[in-house]
């Protein structure tokens, strides 16, 4: 039996090529676009769940003035002192690159992690050489991944092998390990062993530190530890620094969600996104699933001669519909097919496009292979049942003596159901995409406070009146400036207070020695007072320029009321000389920090340089000759600021790279869809059409009766996507300290991408309808 209704579905297929062909091409985009969406929340749902200990293993982090996700190097030796009950604790510092020298050739390494011998007893490292109990417990020594190994060693075996780091170290080699997985919070692809530096910092406040963790054992819960965590600050450091500080435990599987920690090494992606994505692979799915309907519908209502034909000689209802269904699963099947082949296509492009790395192998594992065949037998039961019962409940009789298209009036009110279904999916994803192109437009280019356009930071290098020498005779250096850190970074804070103005509690300011030319390069505002002035021995009194939210703490309003106000910063005694206007340093998902700025050419470690228009890259190869020329023994390397600032918002970036490639699916989707509902309108309304057009109807008339329709669906789903979309993208922007406000013009920008492309649909198939022969319409029995 089975074989006889595949073999009517192959022949209805064959026969039918464009409808089936429109059918499954549309199926299969909609199924790719679940199966890639249900891959991608799959590994954001399960970030650092594979480690054997992870329900037990904390990071260990502090909290001051906000939440920090590292602590300084003094904890976790009165950690391990104080609580010898913990199974490990574990000490890991993370830096962006270094200089490296394997065989006399100078590379640049990035993504470089410290750790100590008990890093790989509390995260899982797939070992694939050297001894894990032991690769990183001796000074000088460093593990690396496999593709790393793979870059600087070619086939070679890398075990035993040297490399040089910043010239400072000579490190050996002593393991190799896996490639990490894309879902665990850690980034780095080489680990030097944690004593290889000595930093043996005692003040609990220091800024040199790194991420902790601690691996509880099973009879003591986080709780009961945090609840000791006071007095472990108390006796280690002090009654002072236990007023102020605190540590936290933060679970392991927590870390990729937690929002409250920003200034680390990958940024946490909110959990909100993730299940808003989630659903947007649901609506893609009912939407591909409505449009199948739609079609089956319409295929079934012109085929209604042949099913008339069955009944006549003798086939029942059940076996209506079985044949339907039978045919309906082939092209789910088919569809199915096509959309695994697209997505093994697909699938090595994720992480650049999508921001997150699926393995193809991932297609395999159990709970997809589950998750596949769910979604296919709703795919197939969703979209066969309705045309299937249309065609069981088909009058033979009416059929083969009139129209089919009277003896088939089909449900009108599922049709607007399933279309208002549609238009509405199709308007929240389009003005979810837009609230958030707008965001990411406001976290890179509005309001920032400062100048980034054409600007690149690199090291100054040990000769820094060289380096300002060759800066100065370039053509293709419009300007440029030396400083601790440009704006966009920060790395110094320390304690202001002014008692004298009412603010006795300690707040933190950001530090940033710079010199005279920072404030104009930049084009950071000036508000009131002298801009940062050069000066060739350092006062008793530190002079500073301060930044508004800086004397927004002191309890002054007016930037002239500040000038010459005396605070303590550190443990010197300051003095105010200007105030500049707010710039960002930080993301915006944290409220501006203060700031002060002062002349310290000791501190200056980065120089920023702005590039004429014209020849970028000579300009850049010109100074990297001569800098190397400086810095024999370093390798140049620059960064643009816009491509720092961008970092900030990776999350955000990947969220809307995801919105914008998947409402354009829906919206091909939506237009597969579109054709399908008016090709199922003109075949019900064929004779309809030509008595119209006998009667005097133009072309115009007969479109507009197909529009009119769609119209009023798509503005009653515009009313109910207005208020959801408003709630779940205003819950969104809740999660950023700057944000843009939602204005009308989002939601008017869904209404009228959806009416452009249901009516340029609309138009184009009623037009076909209204230009065919009214008498071949009028005959059709």
């Amino acid at each position: 039996m089975f074989k006889h209704y595949f073999r009517i579905a192959m022949r209805s297929m064959v026969r039918y090529k464009s409808y089936a062909a429109i059918n499954i091409f549309g199926l299969a985009l909609g199924l790719a676009s679940c199966i890639l969406i249900f891959l991608i929340v799959r590994n954001e749902l399960s970030f650092d769940q594979y480690h054997r200990n992870a329900r037990k293993t904390y990071r260990v982090t502090s909290l001051g003035l906000d939440y920090n996700p590292s602590v300084s190097f003094a904890i976790a030796p009165a950690l391990k002192k104080d609580f010898p009950e913990l199974e490990h604790v574990s000490q890991y510092y993370y830096w962006r690159e270094s200089m490296i020298e394997i065989n006399q050739e100078r590379y640049l390494l990035k993504d470089i992690g410290a750790a100590d011998n008990e890093f790989a007893k509390i995260f899982d490292l797939e070992w694939l050489a050297g001894d894990p109990n032991s690769a990183l417990e001796p000074p000088n020594t460093i593990v690396l991944t496999e593709s790393t190994a793979k870059q600087y060693f070619g086939d070679q075996n890398p075990i035993g092998q040297t490399i040089r780091m910043d010239n400072d170290w000579e490190l050996k080699v002593t393991g190799l390990i896996k490639d990490l997985p894309s879902n665990t919070h850690l980034t780095f692809k080489s680990l030097v062993s944690w004593a290889t530096f000595h930093d043996e910092t005692t003040n609990y406040w220091s800024i040199q530190g790194g991420y902790l963790y601690v691996t509880l054992p099973d009879n003591i819960s986080a709780r009961n530890i945090e609840q000791k965590l006071p007095s472990f600050i108390k006796k280690n450091w002090g009654e002072e620094v236990g007023k102020e500080g605190k540590l936290l435990l933060q679970p392991l599987t927590d870390i990729h969600y937690d929002q409250r920690y920003l200034n680390q090494t990958s940024m946490p992606r909110s959990k909100k996104s993730i299940y808003g994505l989630a659903a947007v692979g649901l609506f893609i799915l009912v939407i591909a699933c409505i449009n199948f309907v739609n079609m089956a519908t319409a295929f079934a209502i012109k085929r209604s001669k042949d099913v008339g034909i069955r009944k006549v000689i003798g086939a029942k209802p059940i076996q209506i519909i079985k044949s339907a269904l039978s045919e309906i699963a082939l092209q789910v099947i088919i569809a199915l097919a096509l959309a695994l082949g697209g997505l093994l296509l697909f699938v090595p492009y994720t992480e650049r496009f999508l921001g997150t790395r699926v393995i193809p192998t991932q297609l395999l594992q159990t709970d997809v292979v589950i998750g596949l065949l769910a979604i296919s037998l709703f795919a197939i039961m969703i979209s066969g049942l309705y045309p299937a019962l249309v065609q069981a409940r088909f009058n033979q009789l009416q059929i083969l003596k009139s129209s089919f298209s009277i003896a088939v009036k089909g449900n009108t009110a599922l049709k607007r159901g399933l279309i208002s279904i549609q238009f509405l999916v199709t308007q929240l994803l389009i003005i979810s995409t837009f609230i958030v192109a707008k965001q990411m437009d406001f976290f890179l280019n509005r309001d920032i406070g400062f100048d980034k356009e054409s600007i690149i930071t690199f090291d100054i290098g040990k000769n820094p009146e060289g380096l300002r020498q060759l800066l100065s005779r370039q053509p293709g250096v419009k300007d440029f400036c030396f400083a601790s850190v440009a704006p966009a970074y920060n790395i110094n804070y320390m304690p202001f207070s002014a008692p004298h103005l009412g603010m006795d509690e300690v707040d933190v300011t950001e530090m940033k020695a710079v010199d005279e030319n920072y404030l104009p390069m930049f084009k950071i505002k000036m508000m009131a007072g002298l801009p940062i002035i050069k000066s060739a021995t350092p006062d008793s009194i530190l002079k500073i320029v301060v930044n508004e939210t800086f004397i927004t703490r002191l309890g002054i309003r007016h930037p002239e009321d500040a000038l010459g106000e005396r605070v303590t910063v550190g443990d010197r005694r300051a003095e105010i000389q200007g105030v500049v206007a707010d710039f960002q340093s930080e993301s915006k998902h944290k409220k501006i920090r203060a700031c002060f700025l002062y002349y310290n050419p000791e501190r200056f470690r980065q120089a920023s340089m702005k590039l004429q228009s014209g020849n970028p890259k000579q300009t850049l190869a010109s100074i990297n000759k001569e800098w190397s020329a400086l810095n024999p023994e370093s390798l140049f390397n620059y960064e643009f600021l816009d491509n720092k600032i961008a970092r900030l918002y990776e999350q955000e970036q990947t969220l809307y790279n995801t919105f914008k490639v998947f409402t354009v699916i829906a919206l091909v989707i939506s237009f597969i869809g579109l054709l399908g509902l008016v090709s199922l309108m003109a075949v019900q309304r064929v004779k309809e059409i030509g008595v119209r057009k006998v009667l005097g109807a133009s072309v115009k008339n007969i479109v507009m009766l197909f529009l009119k329709d769609f119209v009023r669906l798509i503005f009653v789903a515009f009313a109910i996507a207005v208020p959801i979309a408003w709630y779940a993208m205003n819950s969104w922007l809740q999660e950023f300290a700057y944000q843009i406000n939602i204005t009308p013009i989002h939601f008017i920008v869904g209404l009228l991408v959806t009416l452009f492309v249901a009516g340029t649909t609309v138009f184009i198939r009623s037009f076909i309808a209204a230009t065919n022969n009214p008498i071949n319409a009028i005959k059709e029995n």
